[in-house]
């Protein structure tokens, strides 16, 4: 059965510093590149509840079930995004990645690559799971088709899964990484940011 505990991940000039408090100004700023949070399918705060967004995770990652980050460039200095595990089922060898967004002038980089590579590698070399699962709502399709670039298999969808922030009802798109499949998935990260580097 999976532990987990906050951790440092850093590769490539990314880190993923595990969330708290301290925070909550630099992502604030982050969120506003792009005003993130008028996508109303997405969770991405507004930058006056980015520290309740924070409190929230860190009460899942108290409670066993999220283990969250903030990202941060190294080269700027800028806090760019957050990431996080949730619906963590330590029986089952599972974690979800998901939580995920990245200031919009860091979107359609190397950073989505960067960081998947880093939690995947995480969660199936040091943790020892078994499936890494990811999920987007059924409207948001750039976060459906940056999932299938990354070379997980789509499930399925979840009709009436869960509640926007504007109260609708949204069905969930749910795709998986199995460990076997992991090493084929690496490599292809590893080619992806080969390129971007090219």
């Amino acid at each position: 059965m999976i532990t987990l505990s906050p951790v440092t991940l850093e590769r490539d000039g990314i880190r993923l510093e595990p969330l708290s408090p301290d925070h909550a100004s630099g992502l604030a700023e982050a969120v506003t590149d792009g005003e993130l949070w008028r996508l109303w399918f997405t969770a991405v705060p507004e930058p006056a509840g980015v520290s309740a967004y924070i409190e929230a995770a860190l009460d899942g990652q108290n409670r066993g079930v999220m283990l969250p980050w903030a990202v941060r460039e190294l080269e700027s200095g800028k806090l760019i995004g957050s990431t996080r595990y949730h619906d963590i089922l330590a029986e089952l060898d599972r974690v979800e990645i998901g939580y995920t967004w990245y200031a919009a002038s860091r979107q359609r980089s190397k950073v989505n690559s960067l960081c998947k590579l880093m939690l995947m590698s995480h969660a199936f070399e040091i943790l020892g799971c078994s499936v890494v699962g990811l999920r987007t709502d059924i409207f948001n399709l750039r976060s459906q088709a940056a999932i299938e670039a990354l070379g997980a298999k789509k499930d399925g969808v979840v009709r009436n899964f869960r509640r926007r922030k504007d109260g609708s009802i949204g069905d969930t798109v749910m795709y998986s990484v199995l460990v076997q499949e992991w090493p084929t998935v690496k490599h292809h990260l590893e080619s992806r940011l080969k390129r971007h580097a090219g």
